[in-house]
């Protein structure tokens, strides 16, 4: 009988009933992002998620930067989970990529070692008097779009495919590296084969781009960013994927990480200035969303609610592609409408 081979790399994602852990970093990166998601699951498919105030940062940064030590990480952890087990909920959705793959490590070590859980469950109750369950479904908020991602499609305004050409629109999935790198068994699609952003792609009208540098760090690693002598290395990175990527000319990059977010968009500005080029044809950029910006925009979801004029390269080349609607005047205005001052504009990269 023949193997089928993809059921191995399929994951468990729970149908409802979730609690969600916000990132840290992604609210300032990708300001409206994660209301977005909350958005969809809530009022598009109907879904009970917690979104809770008292959450806060699970040491990811600090932790792969050697500056906080295991323990107190996964005491910080437990607090988040003590707060899962106080609302109820068993099913946990951390929206950040590093988040993930660290509760994953916490989780694993705790089930391999249950001397650690033991100390932690210690740790956190003399600290804070708290006790906690562990989750009994933990995957990513990029999995939970994936699962419905045919659910999705019919109820989105627009798809992607080029309105001018019929043909679909082109995007690069970058799969952020704690996703599916460090524990390949939580991934759809483990280290071999990440299929959970292609299959958003694929599923909403798009073409999946391959290119040799497709599974290649964004640059991020932490110490090659947070010292600020190291940033050569990290934008040499994006560098790296970027000119791999330029001849096969793609619309879009899709992210699930909100670093490899950041830095495509944002070293795509700063290789600008230094190097007088943009990847595209028209030297406005190639538009990078997160997964949650995606799906807000086919959902039909203003652009400057979902936060992309926070953006360092424009979306507007994307938005007329797909025949999305937005009012231009909305990008630079408060609020309450009134309008800001745009920014200053860069040099080479068209805004």
């Amino acid at each position: 009988m023949q193997k089928r081979f993809w059921n191995e790399y399929q994951k468990e994602i729970a149908d409802d009933h979730y609690y969600y852990a916000r990132s840290c970093i992604r609210q300032s990166f990708n300001p409206g992002a994660e209301n977005m998601f909350l958005k969809i699951l809530r009022e598009d498919l109907g879904k009970d998620i917690c979104d809770d105030e008292h959450q806060h940062t699970c040491t990811g940064i600090g932790y792969h930067s050697d500056i906080v030590p295991f323990y107190t990480t996964a005491t910080v952890m437990a607090r988040l989970f003590s707060l899962m087990t106080a609302a109820g909920y068993r099913n946990y959705i951390p929206s950040c990529v590093t988040s993930f793959g660290l509760y994953v490590e916490v989780l694993e070590t705790w089930k391999h070692q249950p001397e650690t859980l033991e100390k932690t469950r210690e740790y956190l109750y003399k600290a804070t008097k708290r006790e906690f369950e562990v989750p009994e479904n933990i995957v990513h908020s990029s999995d939970v779009l994936y699962k419905f991602r045919n659910e999705l499609k019919p109820k989105m305004k627009y798809q992607l495919v080029n309105r001018h050409t019929g043909e679909p629109l082109r995007g690069v999935e970058h799969v952020g590296c704690h996703y599916a790198k460090v524990f390949p068994a939580f991934g759809v699609g483990g280290a071999e084969f990440p299929y959970v952003l292609a299959g958003l792609i694929e599923a909403w009208g798009g073409e999946v781009v391959d290119y040799p540098e497709r599974r290649h760090c964004c640059g991020f690693g932490f110490r090659n960013y947070l010292v600020q002598a190291n940033r050569g290395y990290s934008v040499s990175n994006t560098h790296k994927k970027l000119e791999s990527m330029e001849p096969y000319h793609p619309d879009f990059i899709l992210t699930n990480c909100p670093g490899c977010n950041m830095f495509l968009d944002r070293w795509q500005y700063t290789i600008s200035e230094l190097e007088h080029k943009t990847y595209d044809t028209e030297g406005k950029g190639i538009p990078v969303l997160s997964h949650e910006e995606l799906a807000a925009l086919l959902m039909g979801y203003d652009p400057w609610e979902i936060g992309l004029q926070i953006h360092q390269v424009q979306v507007e080349s994307l938005l007329d592609k797909i025949g999305i609607e937005y009012d231009p005047k909305g990008k630079y205005a408060d609020a309450s409408g009134r309008q800001l001052a745009p920014p200053e504009k860069p040099t080479c990269l068209c805004v």
